[in-house]
């Protein structure tokens, strides 16, 4: 199962929150996903890679409540949160462009990851990380991450979003310690 996190409706395309959303649109068409679903509060999509099986799930609840749409389907799709999720997600801690997968570990402040982790009792959550760069001085973090990427930006975004994209596919493939060392 992989999780792009976003903000749904036309007014947040293109925005750094929304980078989560841009990979599983990638993924989409390059595997030729099924045509999304709508349940559980989100849209899924299923493709398979290699004999893998993917469920590509993009929350509509709005980012802080991802959780709601998250939990049932895994519980729904008997998915093993631990170790065949994984959330893809923006950083503002990390560089713009830079990837980093981790296993576990805090939200680091993204709230829709807070909410999975929230809704699923622990930290032990897969998790790829792309770098939004931080905001700068005296901006405001929420009008940061919910506006669009700069046009001198987008050529890195643009190769962000097709690293992580094979990086998924490296994940459901090969698993994540293959991954942080390829990746990270």
């Amino acid at each position: 199962m992989v999780v792009g996190l976003g903000n749904p409706g036309t007014k947040y395309d293109g925005t750094r929150h929304n980078i989560g959303f841009e990979v599983l649109g990638r993924l989409q068409t390059k595997l030729r996903a099924s045509t999304p679903r709508a349940k559980y509060e989100g849209e899924f999509s299923t493709a398979t890679i290699d004999g893998v099986s993917l469920l590509l799930v993009w929350p509509l609840t709005f980012m802080n409540s991802s959780g709601r749409c998250v939990q049932p389907l895994a519980n729904f799709y008997k998915v093993n949160h631990e170790q065949n999720v994984l959330v893809v997600c923006d950083d503002l801690s990390l560089p713009l462009g830079k990837l980093r997968f981790r296993t576990s570990g805090s939200a680091g402040g993204q709230k829709g990851l807070n909410d999975i982790l929230r809704v699923f009792g622990g930290q032990a959550v897969p998790r790829l990380r792309i770098g939004i760069d931080p905001a700068p001085p005296r901006w405001d973090v929420a009008d940061y991450v919910l506006g669009r990427f700069r046009d001198e930006e987008r050529a890195t975004v643009d190769k962000a979003v097709a690293d992580a994209t094979e990086a998924v596919l490296s994940w459901a493939t090969r698993g994540i310690a293959f991954c942080m060392n390829k990746f990270n």
